[in-house]
């Protein structure tokens, strides 16, 4: 038999799936994540979800993971010390960066601009240039190579950063250099922009490899010391983790390259839902993953998720392919507060987090929170995780009568108003997503997932009109699934930067096939098969004089083709202007431009045969827990407890209804009913809808 462990680290639990790849069979497992050091609880859980399935560590034969160790990094402040080189004349690149300042046209005054990750005190100047083609203009200089690379050893400098002008077109500058540092630094980690990033405009490319530096030491210890403490429970399989975009790439090139796990952790709930949408027969469908400390949305259209071409967490955006997710701090563990100057109740994005999280999980938490509130109307009934999690109802409720003291309400009017809020926070992220770039809500269904995802996913579809709700098999360990069902992918770029009307289907195809090779190669050195490797190819288009890009995929048959009567580029820039009267409302009768070419290799899919439930009657009443009352539509109103492992497909359960089970809880509100689907999930729509 062959397994593969899916594994996704949140901000309070981390979730595991193990799947037998021969029949389908799955085990989930939920630890408490370990903030600490994130490699304890995904060990811990290692180790108890392979007790549950009876197999030894050593069945498994690939491991796959979904990360926040990159973003944590770069959102605490916790990179490392980066000493970067830069062609002479260019030292205060990363100070002067781009003209941008985030909120109203006032909004300088009061802002704070972030320290640059590479300070001007760890940048230096070397001698050397290559021009806009790559020819050399002065050659560098190995004397003063030394004598920069002694400066920056001299202060601390944790890792290197070499970004020189024009290295996107012929990287032998960085080379020589990063050969210097391996002398002049040793042990210090060297990032090359013309590796990390291959395209023109010098600040972004900067950025973005600082930013790889900065978070390398950091990314590079933890895989380091999770692959040393897998191997020693016996697991001799390959170790794989969750680029931004969805992709997998190996735990070596994890190390060389975190700079594309930046959005690794949601990633992992995009991809779950891929499979689960495929299933369940749905192409259209907006994301609503919720944990205990965000919220991250994203759009699926027709079966492909949007793809962005820059990442942004926190302050820094950096231009890395990632799923194009939102993110908004709103969680089961975000905090409820009243501020003393409005004495307005505010929900979030301040989270109670794994420790000590909310009251109700008895951790010594003392601030309401969204959990607290789901607990005060009934929508968590009963203990976590199978019963092994216990819930302190009292606590809770005591926890939400302070704000409502503070508010001067009641009880339930406190714990409604916590969770309105809340709900209101994902619906204005959701519109981000679809109505902000030209999507209508209604022609998608909503998938809500994350420990507390299926508890708000039918209320947040009420305001969406996206239907139907669903709620899927093991929403809890979603992201997990998600790790487990993706594959590996490798990706490079090339600036090209021509007016369509100057270049030939030839020119592009030439760099194109150069690309390919580049990439299968890629994904051939981290173990893919030849002969299962995919490559596909995309380019970035803007017309011309605009500052920003719109991506595209790029159909190489048509490319090839080279037919006069309806050329490859032709056809490209026809939707191109498609895409962007979609995306702004208009498009423009002038020149179009080829800014940067893409490909992106990708392993093959894995085959993982989902389980079919038997038949029901229709009727859930063999699943019926007990009567249960919850706050609806105004007020309490009788309701029924399911136990989800006991449905069966068709069952139709009419709300209000709660479904448990060991990972989530979903709720299923008045006036709405849910389908047991043969796959098991639950699809809730409009009483007497389709």
């Amino acid at each position: 038999m062959a397994y593969r462990l899916g594994v996704d680290v949140g901000g309070t639990f981390t979730d595991l799936l193990l799947f037998d790849d021969t029949d389908g069979r799955a085990w989930l497992h939920k630890t408490p994540s370990t903030p600490h050091d994130a490699s304890e609880g995904v060990i811990t859980g290692v180790q108890a979800v392979c007790e549950q399935a009876g197999i030894a560590a050593s069945r498994i034969d690939i491991f796959l993971h979904g990360t926040t160790v990159a973003t944590n990094a770069v959102l605490e402040h916790k990179g490392a010390r980066v000493g970067l080189v830069v062609t002479e004349g260019y030292r205060q690149m990363m100070q002067i960066e781009r003209s941008w300042v985030p909120g109203g046209l006032a909004g300088w005054i009061i802002w704070n601009q972030p320290e640059p990750m590479a300070r001007l005190e760890d940048t230096v100047e070397i001698k050397g240039r290559l021009d806009a083609h790559g020819h050399e203009l002065r050659p560098v200089v190995d004397a003063d190579i030394r004598a920069q690379l002694a400066k920056l050893r001299g202060s601390g400098v944790q890792a290197l950063t070499v970004s020189l002008m024009n290295a996107y077109v012929d990287g032998r500058h960085e080379r020589r250099v990063a050969e210097l540092a391996a002398e002049v630094m040793p042990g210090v980690p060297v990032s090359l922009s013309h590796l990390v990033l291959p395209e023109m405009q010098e600040y972004e490319r900067t950025l973005t490899t600082v930013a790889n530096a900065a978070v390398r030491p950091v990314v590079g210890g933890y895989v380091a010391k999770l692959r040393s403490r897998l191997r020693e429970l016996g697991m001799k399989g390959r170790i794989a983790l969750l680029r931004s975009d969805g992709g997998l790439m190996s735990s070596e090139a994890a190390e060389e390259q975190p700079v594309s796990l930046l959005m690794s952790g949601p990633a992992g709930g995009v991809t779950g839902a891929l499979w689960v949408a495929k299933n369940a027969g749905l192409k259209n469908i907006l994301t609503l993953d919720v944990g205990g400390t965000s919220t991250d949305v994203a759009l699926i259209e027709n079966g492909e998720p949007r793809l962005v071409r820059t990442t942004q967490v926190g302050h820094l955006t950096v231009r890395v392919s990632a799923l194009d997710v939102k993110t908004v701090g709103a969680g089961g563990g975000s905090i409820a507060k009243i501020p003393q100057l409005t004495k307005a109740l505010r929900v979030g994005p301040e989270s109670a987090g794994a420790v000590p999280g909310p009251v109700c999980y008895g951790r010594g938490g003392t601030a309401a929170t969204v959990t607290d509130a789901n607990v005060v109307l009934g929508y968590l009934p009963e203990n976590l995780l199978g019963g092994s999690f216990k819930l302190d109802r009292e606590a809770a409720r005591g926890a939400v009568q302070a704000i409502a003291d503070a508010m001067g309400v009641d009880l339930v009017q406190a714990a409604r108003g916590i969770i309105d809020i809340v709900n209101e926070n994902m619906f204005g992220a959701l519109r981000m997503i679809s109505v902000q770039q030209g999507y209508d809500p209604r022609d998608f269904a909503l998938m809500g997932f994350g420990g507390a995802g299926p508890l708000h996913v039918n209320a947040v579809a009420r305001l969406m009109g996206s239907w139907p709700a669903v709620s899927p098999v093991a929403p809890g360990v979603l992201c997990a699934l998600g790790d487990a069902t993706t594959r590996m992918r490798a990706e490079t770029a090339r600036s090209f930067s021509r007016l369509i009307s100057r270049c030939t289907d030839a020119d592009v195809l030439a760099v194109l096939q150069l690309m390919r090779v580049q990439v299968h190669d890629a994904l051939a050195r981290d173990g893919v098969d030849a002969e299962e490797i995919e490559v596909r190819f995309e380019a970035d288009l803007r017309y011309a004089g605009q500052a920003f890009e719109v991506p595209m995929a790029v159909d190489l048959a048509q490319v090839q083709a080279a037919d006069p009567a309806s050329p490859g580029l032709a056809a490209l820039a026809a939707a191109f202007h498609a895409a962007h009267e979609r995306l702004f409302t208009f498009s423009m009768d002038t020149e179009t431009e080829l800014v940067n070419l893409r490909a992106v290799a990708l392993g093959r899919a894995p085959v993982l045969p989902a389980r079919e439930l038997p038949r029901g009657d229709g009727n859930p009443a063999a699943a019926k827990v007990r009567d249960h009352t919850m706050w609806t539509d105004g007020g309490f109103r009788p309701a029924v407890i399911y136990d989800r492992a006991r449905l069966r497909a068709g069952d139709v359960i009419p709300g209000p209804a709660i479904v448990t089970e060991m990972d989530a809880t979903t709720v299923i509100l008045a006036g709405c009913a849910g389908m047991v689907d043969r796959f098991g999930n639950i699809l809730i729509n409009p009483a007497g809808a389709a």
